[in-house]
Order: structure tokens, then C-alpha cells, then sequence
């Protein structure tokens, strides 16, 4: 059992999310950074898709109140286990009434924390993830909140911890052409100069600005009708600010599509923070 003590700016519950279910129009929602949590799980022997808890900046306390196995991966965010430094992404073992205290990520956007065994919380459609869009699955989670663990799995660790690469200055995200790029005067005006991360960003999508470069201008001033939206889809709305839909995006939209993220950028993109600078680059084919 995990005892939730303190809550920074949001925590919740993720698996790798609830595919098959856009047809009852439910989106898939998972970890925003799946790679991270896949780590998270390996490092604590877990299968890849085991329920962990995914951390929003960082300010989480939580308290074992039975014997642990845990890793902190993704965003590095500062960890103490009752006050001493812990290394990122390795193997922490906390005894029974120990705390573990994540501060607040110098870069990245989102930490997990993953644990031997996994978050046993409900499953709502065959998933534990919530979903920030919909709120379907278990609630952000709240101080005094106790956790159920599930049983111990079969395989054990074999490593103590995992090196991981420091954050980049310029974030490049690699792109192929999108459905719609022919409503646009120059779809490469995506690919050319940089933009930065808003402010306006969370599990749904990263709204991005201009930071050096030409703007993005339609060839129609009309607007299409609604169509089914994939992950790591480009969206631009008349504003011509493009939004690059993440975990918890809408399964349906109504402005063009100019561009969709490769599969293997999207974790990158789910790191990325306000102020982050973004270039786009031509993909060479599918993620």
C-alpha cells in the first residue's frame, strides 16, 4: 500500500492507456511519455504496461506502507527517500513508513513512478489510465489517498540503474506531411525556423508559437467538416498557432491537419515544456 502525503500540481494514474475503444468515441489516454513509464517498470521488474503514477513538474510525497521496490523515470525531477538524495531512474527499495519525495523537475515536464507489482486501482475499460479530457478512469490522485499494490511479479530486476540522456537546447520532432498540408499556401513553413511551447499546454496537447520563422497561412477560409484525429496530429485553428495532440487528445476535430508527429517523437514531445523551442524536421516515413 502507497499513502499519498502531498500532491504538486496534478498526479494521476497511467498505464499505456485503452485502444480499441474510438468507435464508443473513448480515447486511448495512457502515459504521455509511454517510454518513460516503460522504463520506470522495467527497472522495478514489472511487465511494460503495468500501472505507475505519472507526476506534473514534481511535489509529490508518498509513504510505503509496506516493503517497496520503485524507480523514478522521465522528467528528473530531485528525489529524497526520507531526506537523502536518490539517483534518477534507479532502483529505490523503501522499508515500511519511509517517504518519497520528488521536488520540482529543473527540465522535462513529467516524471513516473513506477512500482514492483503496479498501481491496483479499478480498471475502467480494460485500463487504470485517467483521462485528463474525458475523466474516465481513477480521479488525479489526493493527499491522504492510500494506493493498492498489486501482486509481486515473477521476474526480478536485474539492473540497478539506467543512464539517461540530459534535455536538449532546441527540441527537433520529426513530422511526415499531414491529410490536410494542401489547405496551406506552404506547408514547409512548418519545417522552417523554430517555435516555442505556450503556456497552453497539458495531456490533451502542446499549443505551440511562433519563434523565428514564416507563419502558417490557409488557402481556405472555410472549415472542414469533422474528422478522426490520430496522435501526434498537427492541428492549426485560424489563429495559425499549431496544436500537436497528445495523449489525451480529442478522437474527432475540425480545423486541417498539416502535419503528424512520427510515433517515436511523441514521449519527446510529451517532455517538453513552456518556453521549450521546437524545429521541425521531414520524416523520412512512418514513426
Amino acid at each position: 500500500m502507497i499513502v499519498i502525503e502531498q500532491v504538486g500540481p496534478l498526479a494521476t494514474v497511467q498505464d499505456l492507456g485503452r485502444p480499441g475503444w474510438f468507435d464508443s468515441g473513448v480515447g486511448p489516454a495512457g502515459a504521455a511519455d509511454r517510454g518513460a513509464l516503460r522504463l520506470a517498470n522495467r527497472l522495478v521488474g514489472n511487465p511494460q504496461g503495468t500501472a505507475g503514477i505519472e507526476v506534473l513538474l514534481g511535489g509529490l510525497t508518498l509513504r510505503a506502507e509496506t516493503s517497496l521496490l520503485v524507480a523514478v523515470t522521465g522528467a528528473p525531477a530531485p528525489a529524497t527517500v526520507d531526506g537523502t538524495p536518490v539517483g534518477h531512474a534507479s532502483v529505490l527499495h523503501l522499508e515500511p513508513g519511509r517517504r518519497l519525495r520528488l521536488g520540482f523537475a529543473r527540465s522535462g515536464l513529467r516524471s513516473y513512478i513506477g512500482v514492483r507489482g503496479g498501481v491496483d486501482v479499478a480498471p475502467v475499460l480494460g485500463s487504470r489510465s485517467h483521462d485528463t479530457l474525458s475523466g474516465i478512469g481513477p480521479p488525479p490522485l489526493r493527499e491522504g489517498e492510500s494506493l493498492p499494490i498489486g501482486p509481486q511479479p515473477r521476474d526480478w530486476p536485474n539492473i540497478d540503474q539506467a543512464p539517461q540522456p540530459g534535455p536538449p537546447g532546441t527540441l527537433e520532432i520529426r513530422a511526415l506531411p499531414g491529410p490536410r498540408d494542401d489547405w496551406f499556401t506552404d506547408p514547409d513553413a512548418l519545417f522552417t525556423g523554430h517555435w516555442t511551447v505556450s503556456a497552453d499546454t497539458d495531456r490533451v496537447g502542446a499549443r505551440l508559437d511562433r519563434a523565428g520563422g514564416p507563419p502558417l497561412h490557409r488557402t481556405f477560409s472555410g472549415e472542414l467538416a469533422t474528422e478522426g484525429m490520430a496522435l501526434g496530429s498537427v492541428q492549426v485553428p485560424p489563429s495559425g498557432q499549431p496544436v500537436i495532440f497528445l495523449a489525451d487528445h480529442p478522437i474527432t476535430g475540425g480545423y486541417p491537419v498539416i502535419a503528424v508527429v512520427a510515433d517515436a517523437d511523441i514521449d519527446r514531445m510529451a517532455q517538453a515544456r513552456p518556453g521549450q523551442r521546437i524545429r521541425f524536421r521531414h520524416a523520412a516515413g512512418p514513426g
